[in-house]
């Protein structure tokens, strides 16, 4: 082998050396950097001169030219990656829903000293007075009172749950802004690391870090896949939808409903619209929605990932209340967490009311047969009540005296009965007209009842005591007729209705506290695996600059060797 020639060894070794070297610096350097991939050095020969070919030997004449640095990789595991974003985003999804139900028991007041059911059972107790002695103006107005405080209680309760409903909403949509914002970094990211790597010299690990951590952070908040192509080119999708594909961003929109302001996450691409007169685009997202909130629940079919999607479960689409309970929709709300308790706990309201009501309407006298409604309408063989004003256990106008009211309508509609006199009928509730309902959110106490108790009065009108519907009043809370939604066959009182209503979250809680537990355990044990590939150790990087610095110090060594023999074969020569 040529003495020059030599050079290019010894040279070799030292530019490689030094290259290792400053990548073991690096690594030191990002041991504690969120996010940092350990970068590990490639090394391989450089070409061989050959001297001469002989077929007869096992190898041909040759010479190397020392060691070429050709390579900075990342050092990560693609299955650990995807195993990692997977449960991690399946173990936010469960803890937005403990969080959810852990809210709700906080609004319930069960965790304090002064749990809603005190309301209930005060009420009862309330009755029990009231059966002893019904004619009493202290019984009557402590009735009253106690009505009053529940309503009152049960309103705060359920304005609790709707204003933790627009906390979820307003998060929900900064939760979308970044969404949007990870997928405009992730196109930027794509665009620098294939115009750094075109050469196919340099290598942006750091940007690759940086891209990286972004797909951690997306992990959580939705179902993602994602693909590399040959280019350095990331490509994510969400819930199976291209979200980011090639150098464009398709970015989630948001549809706000103008009743309730929640916002809805749709894919523009996907949806149908029209150009309104102003320019601009009214979208029909019934097909394009991100997350489609129908569908079941299961770890089986991967539709428990994501906190996202999670928020968006337990926010629900509307204002939930007694009527999908009692109509064919439960299964809409059943897998909301907001949405179930405040139909369960409106219909539970809804039932003391009506139940209440028809109590003293059965006492005020009604009789049946063919009315005529202010508008014509003839109804045959329904209750009506021909009108008394003041009358026992009348109002003022005549009607049947409610003590539960609604505020946006009247509970009665004014008739001409069978003789031509004034009446009343029962006005039906609207599952489709909200003011009709006998909903917390349009409920209130009879203000009759309230400046005046003393108008129950419980007196007949030969001057003996209404026992019987004092009776039937406080037998109310006893009767086991109710159930707490159309997938429970078990018969309650109201009371008790509530209980299982709290044992109900109770033990959601539980089973969701129980699989977020178990699925942090996981979430710890494959990020510890991944970190034992990904993670810098600050011992293994040190031996690893020994090793290249002993190896930096040969190739100096070598040089100066060969130096030396030059030096001495010219001044030889010289001679």
């Amino acid at each position: 082998m040529p003495l020059m020639s030599s050079l290019y060894i010894g040279s070799s070794g030292l530019q490689s050396s030094q290259n290792a070297l400053n990548t073991t610096a690096h690594n030191l350097s990002n041991v504690d950097t969120e996010g940092y991939t350990r970068q590990q050095v490639q090394l391989s020969s450089r070409s061989y001169v050959t001297l001469s070919v002989d077929p007869k030997s096992v190898a041909n004449k040759q010479y190397g030219l020392g060691v070429a640095y050709t390579n900075v990789k990342q050092v990560r595991d693609v299955f650990l990656d995807k195993a990692y974003r997977k449960e991690s985003g399946r173990s936010m999804f469960y803890e937005v829903s403990t969080e959810a139900l852990e809210e709700v028991e906080s609004l319930l007041g069960e965790t304090n000293d002064n749990p809603f059911q005190t309301a209930i059972t005060d009420l009862w107790t309330a009755a029990q007075e009231l059966a002893k002695d019904p004619a009493s103006a202290v019984t009557q107005d402590l009735f009253v009172q106690r009505a009053a405080e529940l309503v009152e209680r049960a309103s705060s309760v359920y304005e609790g749950l709707c204003s933790y409903q627009d906390n979820l909403n307003q998060r929900i949509k900064g939760q979308i802004d970044t969404v949007n914002q990870y997928g405009t970094l992730l196109v930027q990211l794509n665009e620098r690391i294939r115009v750094i790597e075109a050469g196919g010299v340099e290598h942006a690990n750091d940007l690759k870090d940086a891209r990286n951590q972004i797909l951690d952070e997306l992990a959580g908040m939705a179902n993602i896949s994602y693909s590399e192509d040959y280019f350095g080119n990331v490509s994510v999708q969400i819930e199976g939808v291209d979200f980011v594909k090639d150098n464009f961003c398709f970015e989630i929109g948001v549809q706000q409903d103008e009743t309730t302001g929640f916002y809805t996450p749709f894919w523009p691409q996907n949806a149908d619209y029209v150009i309104r007169p102003d320019g601009t685009k009214l979208y029909d997202i019934a097909n394009a929605k991100v997350f489609p909130l129908n569908k079941e629940i299961s770890s089986d079919l991967d539709t428990d990932v994501g906190g996202l999607k999670a928020m968006l479960l337990a926010r629900g689409d509307h204002r939930a209340n007694y009527t999908d309970v009692a109509g064919g929709s439960y299964d809409l709300v059943s897998q909301s967490v907001v949405m179930n308790i405040q139909a369960e706990f409106d219909q539970l309201i809804h039932n003391i009311a009506t139940q209440v009501n028809q109590i003293l309407a059965d006492a005020a006298g009604p009789q049946t047969g063919d009315v005529v409604l202010a508008d014509g309408t003839v109804l045959t063989g329904v209750k009506y009540w021909v009108s008394e004003p003041d009358g026992y256990l009348r109002g003022a106008d005549g009607s049947p005296l409610q003590l539960f009211s609604k505020n946006a309508s009247e509970g009665y509609q004014k008739a001409v009965g069978p003789n031509q006199e004034e009446s009343w009928v029962y006005l039906e509730e609207d599952a489709a007209a909200a003011d009709s309902l006998y909903s917390l959110a349009n409920l209130n106490i009879n203000e009759e009842l309230m400046r005046q108790p003393t108008k129950l009065s419980f007196r007949l009108e030969d001057g003996s005591e209404d026992k019987a519907t004092a009776e039937a009043l406080k037998a109310a809370f006893t009767q086991e007729v109710y159930t707490l939604n159309p997938n429970v066959q078990k018969k309650t009182t109201f009371v008790d209705y509530y209980t299982d209503l709290i044992n109900q979250v109770a033990t959601s809680g539980s089973v969701y506290r129980s699989i977020h537990e178990n699925q942090q355990l996981t979430v710890e044990s494959t990020l510890s695996a991944r970190e034992q590939i990904v993670g810098v150790s600050s011992d293994e990087e040190l031996s690893s600059m020994i090793r290249f610095q002993s190896a930096y110090n040969a190739s100096s060594r070598y040089i100066n060797v060969i130096s030396q023999m030059i030096e001495h074969i010219i001044n030889t020569l010289g001679v």
